[in-house]
């Protein structure tokens, strides 16, 4: 079980960079800024355990940049580690399902806190917001499931 969730983890943080690489490459082709969303994700669920963030200022906001990205790649690791799980308990999809159900669950474990903590309402987003949002999550998603089938030696992708 530990081998798994280790070559779970690993394919995630490969899934992530994929992510990362697709969100840059958007950001370069239609020059718009980074999100701070994941910033204020982190800044409304620490207020909400009772663990604000410390600091103030830039101190707080490079706090909340860093803790942002920090939680996105415990997400992609966290949920490369649940898809080698699934394998290793014999749920072996195909690599174009497995990758798009590992890519919707990454986008939901961030978008479904986005909307419970009142941080953005995916509700209201446009057909561009959506798409910028599930490319690379997909990419993340076949990445990862891709890399979890590899680590693990299979032959069934």
């Amino acid at each position: 079980m530990i081998k798994s969730l280790v070559r779970g983890a690993t394919a995630g943080a490969a899934g992530t960079t994929v992510l990362n690489a697709a969100t840059y490459a958007d950001m370069a082709w239609r020059a718009r800024g980074s999100s701070d969303v994941p910033d204020q994700v982190v800044d409304a669920l620490a207020k909400r355990v009772g663990h604000p963030v410390p600091g103030s200022g830039e101190d707080r906001e490079n706090r909340l940049t860093g803790l942002g990205a920090l939680s996105g790649m415990a997400v992609g690791s966290g949920v490369g580690a649940a898809m080698a799980v699934t394998r290793r308990i014999g749920i072996r999809l195909p690599l174009w399902l497995g990758g798009v159900v590992t890519g919707a669950l990454a986008m939901a474990l961030t978008d479904a806190p986005m909307g419970a903590l009142g941080v953005s309402d995916p509700r209201t987003w446009s057909r561009t917001d959506w798409v910028s949002d599930a490319l690379p999550h997909l990419a993340y998603g076949l990445a990862t499931y891709a890399t979890v089938i590899a680590l693990e030696g299979s032959r069934d992708a």
